[in-house]
């Protein structure tokens, strides 16, 4: 994952759809560097990730609630799911 997906701040539906762009273009040029780079891992590393995403937020952004759904939240998922082993 590039420190462009890494560091981008999502905020709104906008964000997110620019957000996806980013991802797109990174697996494009980079899935051999991506943990989960088959959609079945990729999937089931989502799945996951979203159900650890509390302990992400816990130990990294105490101040997020896990269980509340934002555009910020599922980009979270999403990059969890490009390392997420």
């Amino acid at each position: 994952m590039t420190e462009e997906i890494a560091t981008y701040e999502v905020t709104d539906r906008q964000s997110f759809s620019e957000f996806l762009k980013l991802v797109l273009v990174d697996f494009e040029k980079n899935s051999q560097e991506w943990e989960n780079n088959r959609l079945e891992l990729f999937l089931e590393a989502m799945q996951r990730y979203s159900e650890d995403l509390d302990g992400f937020y816990k130990n990294v952004h105490p101040d997020l609630d896990a269980n509340q759904p934002t555009w910020r939240a599922f980009s979270d998922i999403i990059k969890g799911a490009i390392i997420y082993e």
